[in-house]
């Protein structure tokens, strides 16, 4: 560890800035600090946040200032998962009262595309409960993917869980043009987190999107448990994989989950999971960073801030289980920060 890093990190006020600005400027070279670097960062004294998430902000302007996006999901098909995964709520291993019904038909897929498409969204992601989709739902969802591209402008994502190259070769020639598929956690927590599957699983899954051709959003959720540590490993193994998009959550606890029993689990602060957002833009100064679930219990009145400290894109409407802000309330917080979604822009909406 450098002089600069070991003192900066001991607390004083000048050494918290250096440390800051080594960053800054590392990342701004566009190759992302050290994983050193970053634990220096999370060992950083709170004075230091409003200098983090400045940095950050730097970064962001300078490679993704034209950048902003939107996007929304549809849960496709919902409930009875065959993974444990103690965050969720359509496990099959936990009672929460999920709705569970199978895969929507092809006009409602369509017709929810359309929805988002009018409301201002950039992309559109299809996401289905469980391990995989079965031969009769991926014939679905191709067709469903062909009649969204004729219908809308909309960047088509599949989160379809585990997959074949194969599949991903089908899904690409159908018209999708992202597979999503979160890591959630660091390898090192995810056995404190899921079972069921193994990590390399959903390794291999995002190397096969990648070598299909997809842009490939994979990223996870903030406030599981894990250490400050354990999410810089999530974010170096996410900059390993050269992902494109880093889809960035926070634990929202839904009654019935073996987290939401936790007693021991501390929710993230507000400004916590800003500095980690911020650490993810140092560490992947090129990558598109998205905002998604557990925003509006976590950041309450600083969700704004999600674009200070290193996002460039937020998902709006509900999410799976959970209802989201007002969609007009986030385009409406979009035009007061000055920030054009790709989808205003490309109709020349300023």
């Amino acid at each position: 560890m450098t002089h600069t890093t070991t003192r900066a990190a001991s607390g004083t006020t000048s050494e918290a800035a250096a440390l800051i600005e080594v960053c800054a400027q590392q990342a701004l070279s566009g190759n992302g600090i050290s994983e050193e670097q970053a634990l220096a960062l999370c060992a950083l004294p709170a004075t230091a946040t409003m200098d983090m998430l400045a940095a950050a902000r730097r970064v962001t302007t300078a490679f993704k200032a034209e950048d902003t996006f939107t996007c929304g999901i549809v849960n496709g098909k919902s409930g009875r998962c065959s993974e444990d995964c103690a965050f969720c709520a359509q496990s099959r291993y936990h009672d929460t009262g999920v709705a569970v019904y199978p895969l929507l038909e092809t006009g409602a897929l369509v017709n929810r595309a359309r929805e988002l498409a009018d409301a201002g969204a950039d992309r559109y992601g299809i996401v289905t409960s469980g391990n995989t989709v079965n031969e009769r739902e991926l014939d679905r969802l191709c067709e469903a993917a062909q009649q969204i591209a004729a219908r809308t402008g909309l960047k088509l994502c599949a989160s379809l869980g585990q997959l074949t190259p194969e599949r991903a070769t089908r899904l690409r020639q159908a018209g999708f043009s992202s597979y999503h598929h979160n890591l959630e956690t660091a390898e090192s927590y995810f056995p404190q987190i899921c079972t069921t599957h193994a990590y390399a699983d959903d390794i291999a899954t995002v190397r096969h999107a990648l070598d299909a051709g997809f842009r490939v959003c994979s990223g996870g959720i903030l406030g599981l448990g894990e250490s400050p540590a354990q999410r810089v490993e999530l974010a170096m193994t996410l900059r390993a994989l050269d992902v494109h998009s880093v889809p960035v959550n926070f634990l929202n606890p839904i009654a019935g989950t073996r987290l939401a029993d936790r007693a021991s689990l501390r929710p993230l602060l507000p400004m916590e999971a800003l500095r980690a957002l911020a650490l993810f833009r140092l560490i992947m100064p090129r990558k598109d960073i998205l905002v998604a679930g557990g925003r509006e219990r976590t950041l309450g009145q600083y969700q704004s801030w999600i674009f200070m400290a290193g996002a460039n894109g937020m998902m709006i409407g509900n999410y799976l289980t959970t209802t989201g802000r007002n969609t007009d309330d986030d385009m409406t917080m979009l035009r007061d920060l000055g920030l054009v979604p790709s989808s205003a822009a490309a109709q020349g909406d300023a």
